[in-house]
């Protein structure tokens, strides 16, 4: 059983209504047992990236990613035509899982990534290629970007500085995010991470008949706390009246989702490299899943350092602490949504084996009922 603040990080049967999966915000379309990405053979990675003028030296590394399929490849030759002094001669191919977002869904995560390069803010964003300087590439039916390639170790969250730095990380990307809004990516709410990822699995049959009654059961107590949480909240029983910012977020903000360089090294600190789960959404939902265990006197030191290091750069809305526990409910609901919808993918069942099991729905209901104890618990204090 993960602890309080341990993030997710980490389709099918029955048949899931369109309807279902645009309200969970991908815009997926449910695909045939011949997935796609079966044909997305190494020479096929190549021969994209050759349309688009760069000749890889065959040398090729798939890398982690259970969403999307990305390749660090080698160039014959540096990447010609862009700004800057070291053009990459080593790149990372982006290869996006089709169906999922649209095309100007993607080229909403490329600008805001563009914007927070523009600012300074570390982040190694698609590079313009094509003669209309595009950033997003099609080839065989398959939409790619391509990226610099630039290494990193997972931060060490343990230490409260890290935290502090992260913090003034997301503060500047936060800052970038309020300045404009997203018109085709959608938000995170209960309806979004909630309600419609309750519907798709019902549709799917995808709750095993033994344990469905109490999975729904606990879902139900649980969408019923977080909404009034996010009534509480925005209510004018707290200090200031006007309703919580919802900004463009980075959306997945897990430990493994930000690399750090050590000290000493060119680029030394955080950064991020990856805009994909870009969603619009309250602050908090970029600080809570960097957080770890379940005894609270860590947490509030863990989220005491995060703060700090924020509030150097852009003021904390407190009245965000109590939303926490009300995102996590919805971020457990939607992973197991998330699952069903990928499940297809032949990766998925071999990685993924538990999924669907009686087992696993048991411990989902029982996950949901503590989240309903814990909703109902005093918010962290910083």
């Amino acid at each position: 059983m993960p602890g309080a603040f341990d993030f997710l990080e980490t389709e099918p049967k029955g048949s899931i209504s369109n309807q279902n999966l645009a309200a969970l915000g991908d815009g997926l379309q449910p695909v045939d047992a011949a997935h796609p990405y079966a044909q997305l053979t190494p020479v096929r990675v190549l021969d994209a990236l050759a349309n688009i003028g760069l000749a890889g030296d065959g040398r090729m590394m798939a890398l982690s990613s259970y969403e999307n399929r990305v390749y660090q490849v080698h160039l014959e030759q540096p990447v010609q035509g862009i700004a800057g002094d070291n053009p990459p001669a080593v790149v990372v191919a982006k290869f996006y899982r089709p169906g999922r977002w649209s095309d100007a869904a993607i080229a909403e995560e490329h600008a805001f990534a563009a914007e927070l390069m523009a600012f300074e803010v570390p982040m190694i964003g698609p590079l313009r290629l094509d003669k209309d300087g595009s950033t997003l590439h099609h080839f065989d039916g398959f939409a790619f970007s391509v990226s610099p390639s630039r290494g990193g170790r997972r931060p060490e969250l343990e230490n409260l500085d890290t935290l502090a730095w992260i913090g003034r990380l997301l503060a500047r990307l936060h800052t970038v995010g309020s300045q404009q809004t997203f018109t085709h990516r959608p938000a995170i709410n209960s309806q979004t991470f909630g309600f419609a990822a309750r519907d798709l699995l019902l549709e799917g049959n995808f709750l095993p008949l033994d344990v469905q009654s109490r999975w729904l059961a606990a879902f139900e107590q649980a969408m019923q706390a977080v909404e009034a949480a996010f009534a509480q909240a925005n209510s004018s029983s707290y200090e200031g009246t006007s309703p919580i910012a919802q900004l463009r977020l980075h959306g997945d903000c897990h430990p493994g989702n930000i690399l750090w360089t050590p000290e000493g090294q060119p680029g030394a600190g955080p950064h991020f490299v990856d805009l994909d789960d870009a969603r619009t959404g309250p602050a908090v939902q970029d600080l809570w899943m960097l957080l770890s265990g379940d005894n609270r006197a860590q947490n509030t030191r863990q989220l005491g350092a995060l703060v700090d290091g924020y509030e150097e750069f852009r003021s904390f809305d407190r009245r965000e602490l109590a939303l926490i526990e009300p995102l996590r409910t919805l971020r457990l609901v939607h992973y197991s949504a998330w699952l069903a919808q990928r499940w297809q993918d032949p990766i998925f069942p071999i990685n993924f084996p538990w999924f669907g099991s009686s087992d696993y729905w048991l411990g989902q209901a029982g996950m949901l009922e503590q989240q309903v104890d814990a909703m109902q618990e005093p918010p962290l204090v910083v």
